[in-house]
């Protein structure tokens, strides 16, 4: 009986549009947003198991009498009967494809409903399951350990208690859902998913090199393990590689005598990784420098910077390689994005932020920092009368304002001076 009941009660389920959809509905509906809504976990969840209790019935209820499941047992039992047992035979596997599919925001709450949720989502089948979707709009770490997340447009605040709370910390790079951190003070990398709880120190690096660093992260391509990369180069030339499958840092060779040096890198622009090979900006001469993570050559490329040019940086694009600064004529500043030409290595102006949010820069000193530099780019500009957070999506060609960061401790907002974009993942491991 409850083997036709439950395979009659998938071939219902799937006719919805979506699974997520019908999931969010009935038990996840708007919980970042509507604090009332709490006790919907209280009512949907007990001892580790699915319970579908009074608001749930009440929806079942609506229902047409033609579309209750068939087969009603013969004691009379209501359908709740029938639901509860159907969800407590749920497929495990099924069960976890949907929970993957929910809003990223929806976690936060999700972990603290019961252990069995929690450990869920460290499982490796849980990380599969993430695996297989599609990459969802990156979120931006910063400097105040805030995030933010562009599709809902609001800042959340994660706790990563191993971190010191007396240091400099900026995030610096980021790749697979984790982002890298660099200590100032103690002269120290560290890894983390800012999602969860998994934190990482890397090995402990010669205090020379941090004097002025580039730093740049991936994925693994070359191991069948998985893992990432984090590199490291110094103006000198000096640069080594850290592989997370092997927890250690090695020197692959020495830079070849055709890269001039000192390499008078732009430390304020992030690297790009494209296909394998990390991109790091450089000056004098302007143009790019590249090493590629798998065969370990180095690439000089001479590319002249636009004039009246300041603050510029990097980013990327469906494996385009953008650029984003400032350009200041007399009295005027205007943020504009050029894309690389890789014929006529030369960069070409695709798109400049709206006249009218120019014009609230007019006659000001202005600053930018670029925070994120993949597909969308988040903006910090300040001068000493204003500053302003912003968006820029490139495929989009789309501007859009940043709220502004509150503190929960005290209800002050703080400026926002540095970050990085990284596509969140709740299972992935530093």
């Amino acid at each position: 009986m409850l083997s036709s009941v439950w395979s009659y009660s998938i071939r219902e389920y799937l006719s919805f549009s979506s699974s997520v959809d019908f999931l969010c509905r009935c038990c996840f509906s708007n919980l970042e947003d509507d604090p009332t809504e709490d006790d919907c976990y209280s009512l949907i969840m007990k001892g580790g198991e699915f319970k579908i209790s009074e608001p749930g019935k009440s929806l079942l209820s609506k229902r047409a009498r033609k579309e209750q499941l068939p087969g009603k047992l013969d004691d009379g039992s209501s359908s709740n009967t029938d639901m509860e047992a159907i969800w407590r035979e749920f497929p495990e596997d099924l069960y976890e494809a949907v929970i993957a599919r929910l809003p990223i925001s929806t976690f936060f709450r999700f972990r603290s409903v019961c252990q069995k949720w929690n450990s869920l989502l460290i499982s490796s089948s849980f990380f599969l399951q993430c695996a297989q979707l599609p990459q969802t709009q990156p979120w931006f770490y910063t400097n105040i350990g805030a995030m933010y997340d562009p599709g809902s447009r609001k800042w959340h605040h994660p706790t990563l208690p191993a971190i010191p709370t007396k240091s400099i910390i900026l995030p610096v790079a980021a790749a697979g859902g984790l982002v890298c951190l660099l200590d100032i003070d103690r002269r120290s990398l560290y890894v983390c998913n800012p999602l969860a709880s998994s934190f990482k120190e890397l090995p402990g690096r010669p205090a020379r090199v941090w004097s002025r660093v580039a730093v740049g992260m991936t994925l693994n391509q070359k191991s069948a393990n998985g893992g990432y990369q984090i590199m490291w180069v110094g103006s000198d030339g000096e640069y080594e590689v850290y592989d997370s499958t092997k927890n250690t840092w090695t020197c692959p060779g020495s830079m070849p005598s055709c890269i001039k040096l000192p390499l008078s890198l732009n430390f304020r622009s992030q690297a790009v990784c494209v296909d394998g090979s990390m991109y790091f900006l450089r000056s004098d001469p302007d143009g790019i420098v590249s090493y590629d993570m798998e065969t370990g050559v180095w690439k000089q490329f001479t590319v002249p910077a636009p004039v009246h040019l300041s603050d510029q940086s990097l980013a990327e694009c469906g494996g385009r390689i953008m650029l984003v600064g400032l350009l200041t004529k007399n009295a005027a500043t205007c943020v504009c994005i050029w894309e690389l030409q890789k014929m006529t290595l030369l960069w070409k102006e695709v798109d400049r932020m709206p006249n009218i949010w120019c014009l609230e820069f007019y006659g000001k000193h202005i600053r930018m920092s670029c925070l994120g530099n993949r597909g969308l780019l988040m903006l910090s500009l300040r001068s000493k009368v204003t500053s302003q957070l912003v968006t820029y999506d490139i495929s989009k060609k789309e501007w859009v304002k940043v709220p502004g960061c509150v503190i929960p401790q005290g209800g002050k907002r703080r400026w926002i001076a540095a970050g990085v974009a990284f596509h969140p993942c709740l299972p992935a491991v530093a």
